[in-house]
């Protein structure tokens, strides 16, 4: 019985190092990455760092859908996370969904007037204007 942890630090720990692992494997196995994240999806499904995380993971894997679901979720939790309304801006514009993309890239960058936001709105509005 001394084995037996009743505070939960050991599952804290195996989430925390699954959440590591995840990270370290997205830019080049996302899948892996997601596999890795499960367990810590599983457990604090409402943790926008985790929601971030398997976001970033399925738009790098194409599961666009996916993709949406997890960063409408971030923003639910945080509202002023920039970096979550970038992401689902690039979801939404693979998505072909200009200016639902538009939108979340306007506010990501009034946030955070990063290069790469500005990028991303000025391709956007430039798609928007090639439909009119």
């Amino acid at each position: 019985m001394a084995d037996e942890d009743p505070t939960g630090n050991h599952a804290s720990e195996a989430r925390f190092q699954a959440f590591r692992q995840a990270e370290a494997l997205l830019k080049a196995r996302p899948l892996d990455a997601l596999k890795a994240l499960k367990p810590v999806l599983d457990a604090e499904p409402d943790k926008p760092s985790v929601q971030l995380l398997a976001g970033r993971a399925y738009f790098k894997s194409a599961q666009l859908h996916r993709a949406e679901r997890a960063l409408t979720r971030v923003i639910e939790l945080d509202p002023s996370d920039h970096y979550a309304r970038f992401v689902l801006g690039r979801t939404l514009q693979r998505l072909g969904r200009f200016v639902e993309a538009l939108a979340q890239l306007k506010m990501a960058s009034a946030m955070n007037p990063a290069p790469a936001y500005q990028d991303a709105l000025g391709e956007v509005t430039a798609r928007i204007a090639l439909q009119d």
